[in-house]
């Protein structure tokens, strides 16, 4: 039978391993699309034609606060701040992402807020966001959405903690390993989040 120090230690061996692997890889779209070599490091972007990362996958991500909207941007108007690009709908939001960018972050780079609470980096769908204290949230579908309004405040709190203390600066696939081996101590499975929505809703 093998300890529990004994297994401890060889899923570190394990999470070593595959962070290794995937830094090997660090050429490769999704990761270096996903960590720039900037202050803004790790963020869900993609490549997109010539652009090397595109964050929210070309979404306007100044519409969200002054349309309180959903809007996919265009090529033709595009900022690219801190080494990501940003796609705008219209000149005008690309001229007041210019002025004040940081002002137009989403939060936690772009990533599920639901999942940043388990210190994840993980998904994050341009069209299911929320504003909470005038800040933009983005979420992975509308069950992480519903998971983390359950206790919006509770999970708002443990997604900054670990943002700030693991996520923020670090490398997004070697962070996700991680964690999805070395659970947070509140960690759900999706299933678990499911029921506890449905039970939330009286379904």
């Amino acid at each position: 039978m093998i300890s529990p120090k004994a297994f401890s230690f060889r899923r570190a061996l394990g999470v070593a391993a595959l962070a290794a692997s995937l830094l090997g890889l660090g050429g490769c779209g999704a990761m270096s699309a996903q960590n720039p070599s900037s202050a803004l490091k790790p963020v869900n972007a993609v490549e997109m034609a010539s652009d090397a990362r595109v964050m929210l996958k070309g979404a306007d991500v100044v519409a969200y606060f002054t349309e309180g909207a959903y809007s996919a941007g265009v090529p033709e108007f595009k900022s690219t701040y801190e080494d990501v690009t940003f796609h705008f709908a219209n000149a005008d939001h690309k001229a007041k992402f210019d002025q004040t960018p940081e002002a137009f972050l989403p939060q936690y780079g772009g990533y599920c807020a639901n999942g940043v609470a388990y210190g994840i980096p993980w998904g994050g769908d341009a069209d299911t966001w929320k504003m909470i204290n005038g800040k933009l949230y983005i979420f992975g579908g509308q069950g992480s959405k519903d998971a983390f309004e359950l206790d919006e405040a509770k999970n708002l709190a443990l997604a900054d903690q670990y943002w700030n203390e693991e996520v923020k600066g670090g490398n997004s696939f070697v962070q996700r390993a991680k964690r999805m081996v070395f659970r947070v101590p509140h960690y759900k499975s999706g299933d678990e989040l499911a029921k506890a929505v449905a039970a939330a809703k009286g379904q």
